[in-house]
């Protein structure tokens, strides 16, 4: 099983960041390159579209609103993996001000190594990260 994990520290409370990406529905408020989120089951499933129109259906698996995190499975995508899940998590930092945002995710690579899909994964997590920080006016 492969495995892909990213994190960025942003200048916001991380209360005001789960508000913004605690809904399982929230991508496309912060992650340009999914522009549509559409919730069914309960809100326990999404419909993604990406930007070439490929369907990436999600479950939510679990939720802590508490602890700010969730955690989902794909069910359809265009990617060369299965059985993948992955957690979206935001933590405090001794700084009240300040908030860690992690993505993490492990699955089985189909057709391709170990290292091309982590790869794969961490550019998609580090690269959404990195839209977060610029949708909260801390990126670059």
């Amino acid at each position: 099983m492969a495995q892909a994990h990213a994190s960025i520290e942003v200048p916001v409370s991380p209360d005001t960041v789960w508000q913004l990406i605690g809904g399982f529905g929230s991508l496309p408020d912060w992650l340009p390159y999914i522009p549509d989120s559409e919730l069914s089951d309960g809100g326990r499933v999404r419909r993604l579209a990406n930007p070439d129109g490929d369907a990436i259906v999600e479950r939510l698996v679990a939720f802590d609103d508490a602890d700010r995190s969730y955690s989902y499975a794909i069910l359809q995508a265009p990617f060369p993996v299965t059985g993948y899940r992955a957690t979206l998590r935001v933590r405090a930092t001794d700084d009240a001000a300040r908030a860690k945002v992690e993505w993490s995710g492990s699955f089985t690579p189909v057709g391709i190594s170990d290292d091309d899909a982590s790869r794969l994964f961490q550019r998609i997590y580090e690269e959404g990260l990195g839209a977060l920080a610029k949708r909260l006016g801390a990126g670059d």
